[in-house]
């Protein structure tokens, strides 16, 4: 599995009504912490894929979701399972440390 891109129109059905937990990024194009990050996360989500999905927002094209959700930093990840929030992390961070954080959370 690959990170899927998500915006405000499939938000709900690609995260919220998601079958499995769901780690929702909400990141930008000009954020240096967020490209840096972008390896991980592809590696994560082949790793977790049987247990949680990783999704991407890109807050300047799909600007509604992060403002519903008070996203005011990025990189910003909210784990979602069964519509609501049960994570959140704020910055950029290690694979291992995201992994754990993941784990502690599903």
């Amino acid at each position: 599995m690959s990170v899927e891109k998500i915006t405000d129109e499939n938000f709900e059905k690609e995260v919220l009504k998601s079958s499995k937990p769901v780690v929702a990024i909400f990141s930008a194009k000009w954020c240096g912490p967020c490209q840096a990050m972008s390896g991980a996360y592809e590696e994560i989500s082949k790793e977790l894929s049987e247990k949680v999905l990783i999704k991407k927002m890109d807050i300047d094209s799909d600007p509604n979701t992060p403002v519903k959700y008070g996203i005011r930093g990025v990189p910003s990840m909210l784990l979602f399972s069964n519509s609501e929030i049960v994570g959140t992390k704020i910055g950029a961070t290690s694979k291992t440390n995201l992994l754990d954080w993941i784990k502690e959370n599903i």
